[in-house]
């Protein structure tokens, strides 16, 4: 056995860089049992190697395209040529040369051979390459299959490849090629098989698809192929193509296309036997690697064999469940607004702070609601609330239900109606019993949150080692009562039944929609919205100095504080940055992951939001902006209650209106604030552990300080204490979080795998129309701004925000625009609130809005509707 060149019999587990992905994974298929490969062997990457290493064309190449990027692609297509051109014209070394004409004697020198490309970042579990490089069917003959050797060499560098690469960060000088040379087989039909469904993602669902002839009319896009679904050793859907061509293998070498005859295009490719025989060696394939595959397969003479397998790298993982039986789980991350990949710590501390039923998949988090769904009044509760908060979830949701198949639905519990037992199950009624319509319960709810806060930031400095792992936790339990203090959710939800009221009694009574949008705008106590306005607070201290402004257009570094001071007014605008900073500088995107990097740590991103401000608004627009809103709602709240009593018993009908408005300017501002408190708790705990990081560091225990966000808090608590870690976890989890960043996360998954997609469900809307949730009413007009990055935000007064979703980060942007358009979110989610508080019309759960709507488009937003207009 050389290194030059393996027999698929021969080859290794560990011998990825020698063959390659598909290589490595023919040789492991070769050894199952009762699994046929067509024999065959591997050129190894040090045949490729040892081919080029004396080349210095080559090499000068390989560094010019390292410092392109993927727009550079005239330059990239002309390098790739020559570098193409050199690999087909280089000599193979000599023992390569009878490496291969000792195997091909072995296996038979009058034998057609497949010459195929197996490149060693192929077919990996985080990124696939499929169909990057070449292969070339039907070879015959020592001299010819030499010379496609090189062509598959060569094909390490088409554009595609190259572009590829580029776009996952792969050094091009780390790639190399293995080529396989197989035995070819001349099937009746051939096709792919998914042992997991690859539309929905079920695991138990498999998808094979089948056509006559080569598999290659089928990978190519020639043909339609037929389709076939097995579950549990049942044929359960099919789907028969008409298949007009098939790919065949000339005697002479080479393959041809050729017209099926029109009897046999409907017939079906296999039977139902084979059907089933193929799927039992799909199962099987898949329990040998241990995760879903992909497999390419032929049909010779009833005879299935198997020509490659490759991981499944599309599929979203299922959260984890430490039993057999299924289970529904729901997106954390659709109703916090974050619904990137979190690090470790981030999820830990997420985790520590929530009593709900969570697991971990692809870097987010999910809640396991199944027992929610067993008896009908928990499900009726659930349904409601998450209805509210996505109506695409609740949709989802009532497919698995109506199903019957997947959750045993039991009758009605008596104890589980007991209020005590979930928040949300109580009535309206029940909560504006509890709380008093009184102001001062919202302030002197904020004033103890923040008391308690800072009595953590004293007491947190003089802890440090195990015992500040002990003292968070402590404080978790602090910050769990404050988040679930029973007062606090009786505000909001109180505010929130008195919305519900208003709009269901102003439609029915006077035909308005959604009336208690307006009178949302500028309520007291929002934290979230009155950092928007401080932010033009900043600007107006900004505007006067036109020499400060051109500095802060070219600002890049964070250092950018210590700078003002040199210039004139330097000083006065410093302390209203370090101020602002101070309140609310604990924010960013994707706030919920405490590994995120924070405002006060890197402060130019707010840099082009002031420079926005400074553009967009006249002085004191802040004030303007407040007492604006404050005007549109009292206005309309007399309108509503003189319209009202005009009806006969409209003055009882006026102060019930009038109590419900009470309840929703005084209290409906305090729902953003306690994911402000935690957020602060949040910050404070980071800050106390980046000093012990720093530690590790100098200890050579990690790298750099970041390093601990790829531990969770337990993890980091063991390190801490022993001063002790295998780094290759560190390795492994930035490996994991790159993959999983790559992954959308779905709204609803089943223990199965199955990802659920709901539906909005309406009528009478104009043809094109892009529906969503109405969450802001009124109707806007203006310029899309597709925004997927706070930091790239170019607005002008009068544009639309179109964006994946927003958090109180993204608060700031609110001044500047006329409406809002999310891909995320629902009636409660942060951007609605602050959009009804703003007066914004606005539209979230808007699916793949980012692609739909281009930048720059004109659009129409109907906020009271639910639905967008391409103008």
């Amino acid at each position: 056995m050389s290194s030059l060149v393996l027999g698929f019999q021969e080859i290794e587990k560990t011998q990825l860089l020698l063959v390659g992905g598909k290589g490595l994974n023919l040789g492991k298929l070769s050894k199952i049992d009762g699994i046929q490969v067509p024999e065959g062997f591997c050129i190894t990457t040090v045949g490729y190697q040892k081919a080029i290493e004396l080349n210095k064309t080559y090499f000068a190449l390989l560094d010019q395209l390292r410092m392109l990027k993927v727009e550079d692609r005239d330059q990239i297509g002309e390098i790739s040529r020559k570098i193409r051109q050199i690999i087909i014209e280089v000599e193979i070394p000599s023992d390569v040369v009878k490496a291969v004409a000792d195997y091909l004697t072995q296996f038979g020198d009058e034998h057609a051979y497949a010459v195929r490309s197996s490149a060693t970042a192929e077919d990996l579990p985080h990124a696939s390459f499929a169909g990057q490089q070449d292969t070339y069917l039907n070879i015959i003959g020592k001299e010819a299959i030499l010379q496609h050797i090189r062509k598959c060499w060569a094909s390490l560098f088409t554009d595609r490849a190259v572009i590829y690469r580029i776009q996952n960060r792969f050094d091009h000088r780390q790639v190399y090629l293995s080529v396989i040379v197989q035995r070819m087989v001349f099937p009746q039909a051939s096709g792919i098989l998914f042992t997991a469904d690859p539309i929905t993602s079920n695991r138990k669902l498999l998808s094979i698809a089948a056509s006559f002839g080569l598999g290659e009319a089928l990978v190519s896009g020639l043909v339609s192929a037929d389709c076939y679904k097995v579950q549990e050793d049942k044929i359960v859907d099919k789907m028969i193509a008409a298949k007009k061509l098939a790919i065949y293998g000339l005697k002479e070498g080479g393959t041809e296309t050729q017209q099926i005859d029109p009897d046999q295009q409907k017939a079906q490719t296999l039977t139902e036997l084979q059907i089933l025989q193929l799927a039992q060696i799909g199962r099987q394939i898949e329990s040998y690697f241990g995760c879903p595959q992909d497999i390419e397969w032929c049909l010779v003479d009833d005879t299935f064999y198997i020509v490659q397998s490759r991981p499944i790298t599309t599929l979203y993982p299922i959260p984890e469940a430490n039993d057999q039986e299924n289970h529904v789980y729901v997106s954390v991350g659709h109703q916090q607004m974050m619904t990137e990949t979190m690090k470790p710590l981030g999820l830990s501390f997420f985790l520590l702070t929530t009593p709900a039923p969570m697991r971990k998949a692809g870097g987010r988090l999910f809640v396991d609601i199944t027992h929610n769904l067993v008896t009908p009044v928990s499900r009726e509760i659930l349904l409601d609330t998450l209805g509210q908060s996505d109506p695409l979830i609740k949709d989802a949701l009532m497919t698995i239900i109506e199903r019957g198949d997947f959750i045993n639905s039991l009758p009605n519990d008596k104890k589980e109606l007991s209020p005590s037992k979930s928040n949300k199950g109580m009535s309206s009624a029940g909560f504006q019993a509890q709380i008093e319509n009184d102001p001062t319960i919202v302030s002197d709810l904020i004033k103890s949150s923040q008391t308690s806060i800072e009595e953590l930031k004293q007491n947190i400095q003089t802890k440090s080692g195990s015992e500040l792992f002990d003292f968070i936790l402590e404080d978790i339990q602090q910050l769990k009562k404050i988040l679930f203090d029973p007062q606090s959710l009786g505000v909001i939800m109180a505010a929130q039944d008195a919305s519900s009221w208003i709009n269901e009694n102003m439609n029915k009574w006077l035909g308005e929609k959604n009336v208690a949008d307006m009178l949302s705008q500028s309520v007291p106590n929002n934290i979230t919205s009155k950092m928007g306005l401080a932010l033009l607070d900043v600007a107006d201290v900004i505007r006067p100095h036109p020499e400060i402004i051109d500095f802060l257009q070219h600002v890049k570094d964070d250092n950018f504080l210590d700078e003002l001071v040199k210039f004139d007014g330097g000083q006065e605008i410093q302390d209203a940055i370090i101020a602002f900073l101070s309140k609310y500088g604990m924010r960013c995107t994707g706030e919920i992951d405490m590994t995120k990097t924070r405002w006060r740590e890197k402060p130019t991103t707010l840099v082009p939001m002031i420079l926005n401000n400074i553009k967009n608004f006249e002085p004191n627009a802040s004030n303007r902006k407040f007492e604006q809103g404050r005007q549109v709602a009292l206005k309309k709240e007399q309108e509503l209650l003189d319209r009202l009593k005009k009806f006969p018993d409209g003055e009882q009908k006026a102060r019930e209106t009038k109590r419900m408005i009470d309840l929703i300017r005084n209290f409906s501002g305090f729902r953003e604030y306690p994911k402000y408190g935690m957020i602060n708790r949040y910050f404070v705990y980071k800050q106390a552990l980046l000093k012990e990081a720093e530690q590790l560091v100098q200890a050579n225990v990690i790298h750099e300080k970041e390093d601990i966000y790829y531990l969770t808090f337990e993890e980091l608590h063991e390190v801490i204490s022993t001063n002790k870690l295998d780094y290759q976890i560190i390795s492994k989890r930035k490996d994991e979080y790159k993959l999983y960043d790559k992954l959308t996360p779905p709204r609803v998954i089943t223990s199965d795998g199955e990802i659920i997609v709901g539906e909005y469900k309406r009528e009478n809307l104009p043809a094109e129309a892009i529906v969503g949730l109405p969450v802001s009413s009124g109707v806007i007009e203006g310029r899309a701004r597709v925004i997927l990055n706070i930091e790239d935000a170019d607005l002008e007064d009068g544009d639309i925000l179109v964006t994946s979703f927003t958090d109180p980060s993204w608060t700031p942007l609110f001044v500047s625009i006329k409406g809002l358009v999310t891909e995320v979110g629902g009636l409660m989610t942060h951007g609605a609130v602050i959009a009804r508080e703003y007066g914004l019309p606005a539209i979230v759960g808007v699916e793949n809005a980012t692609n739909l709507i281009k930048d720059g488009q004109r659009i129409r937003v109907h906020g009271t509707e639910g639905f967008i207009e391409i103008l």
